[in-house]
């Protein structure tokens, strides 16, 4: 009997999330079916959307009947594993009128999260991140979680949440993480964030799984201060992509560094005061790439953005010594990587030599990355194609490549 019990509760139960796309208006309800057949109601009320979404413990096996609000039959869904299931088709990421100008506001944000990333004085670390592996059995539960649930992704909801990913132009899509897997994950990954801060910390959020899909940008941006002190990228899956897909992280200097990601990689960076984007739009026929995010902060600083280091913080790379060259590939392309007399600045600094000095700089930075950058009309905030513009100084002074050099 206790073994039976330990295999019903360790293997047999999961749990699972429902959440409605069917409608907006009147919710939906869902039935357990009972061993005798009969439905037995189990959410009177599935309100619509993420916000509207309910998890919950059941067992494999078990069949759930989902119905609309006058009782007609809309879906049969069995348990099989942990998931994530929506009912109907979710909408577009967001609806604005067609001749919306987004350049206008990509300007505008590029331009305000410079100025949210320079209220943060404290640091953790030389340059502000890291790149690190996850522990073999978290990613095995995440890939397991993903590859089980990636016929269930949705379209991200981005209504009112700006344009830091550029949804109007590919899908940007979701897998909602249940809220018991989710919290596991998080206490798990607070360790290694804790040992490479260097100071105790506690979760805040964890986001994700979003999958970017062919074309997809991140904008250049900083998380929130009051809880997104230190975080973690997550790669969990990725794949047909035609080159690598680096996130792009700026130090605190604000030199560019990318940082190419394999599954199971994670990148520890300081989100609230570094910079961080993909700019360069993923390529590849039918590509997607998985990630998860999740953030923390320190526990005893309740303003610790302006705060002083803590003794014994690594200092951060500020001025740096020496000179540094491009190399070449195996094909002798130049500008394949950097190399460094200051080994500070580690491995992964951008063969573009980019320094951002302002907003007016990471708007330069979108557009030089953009792959239309010589269509892009001069907006009302004064945002010019490339070609009319200076490049943004390099923070050493060495033969930059031309762009069909990188």
């Amino acid at each position: 009997d206790n073994v039976l019990e330990w295999f019903e509760e360790s293997c047999n139960k999961v749990e699972v999330c429902f959440i409605n796309y069917h409608d907006r208006v009147n919710p939906i309800r869902t039935y357990w079916v009972g061993f005798d057949g009969e439905p037995v109601l189990h959410f009177p009320e599935l309100a619509y959307g993420e916000g509207g979404a309910q998890c919950f413990t059941t067992f494999m096996g078990h069949s759930f009947r989902v119905m609309d609000h006058e009782d007609n039959f809309l879906a049969a869904y069995e348990i099989e594993f942990v998931a994530t299931k929506a009912f109907g088709s979710s909408p577009p990421s967001d609806s604005r009128d067609p001749n919306y100008s987004y350049e206008d506001e990509i300007a505008w944000t590029l331009n305000n999260e410079w100025t949210r990333h320079e209220r943060v004085t404290r640091t953790f670390s030389p340059l502000g991140f890291q790149k690190g592996k996850l522990p073999p059995d978290v990613f095995a539960n995440m890939g397991a979680f993903y590859y089980n649930n990636r016929n269930h992704v949705v379209l991200e909801e981005w209504g009112g949440k700006g344009v830091f990913v550029n949804w109007w132009e590919t899908k940007v899509q979701f897998v909602m993480i249940p809220w018991t897997l989710k919290n596991r994950w998080q206490s798990q990954l607070l360790k290694l964030v804790e040992a490479w801060a260097g100071v105790p910390v506690e979760q805040t959020v964890m986001y994700g799984l979003r999958q970017y899909t062919e074309g997809a940008r991140l904008l250049t941006h900083v998380d929130r201060h009051e809880t997104h002190a230190v975080s973690l990228i997550v790669n969990v899956a990725q794949g047909n992509l035609a080159e690598p897909w680096p996130v792009e992280v700026q130090d605190h200097m604000d030199r560019l560094h990318e940082v190419i990601m394999e599954p199971g990689d994670i990148v520890y960076y300081e989100s609230a005061k570094c910079l961080h984007a993909r700019n360069r739009p993923m390529m590849g026929p039918n590509a997607h790439y998985v990630n998860l995010f999740t953030h923390y902060k320190p526990v005893t600083d309740l303003e610790w953005w302006h705060q002083p280091n803590h003794e014994g913080t690594p200092e951060a790379v500020l001025e740096s010594k020496g000179e540094c060259q491009l190399l070449t590939d195996k094909e002798g392309v130049k500008g394949f990587s950097v190399q460094c007399e200051d080994e500070r600045l580690g491995p992964h600094l951008s063969p573009s030599l980019f320094q951002a000095h302002d907003g007016e700089d990471m708007i330069r930075w979108w557009l030089e990355t953009s792959p239309n950058h010589e269509r892009i009309e001069e907006s009302n905030d004064g945002v010019t194609p490339k070609e009319s513009q200076p490049e943004a100084t390099p923070f050493i002074a060495i033969e930059t490549p031309s762009r069909d050099e990188l």
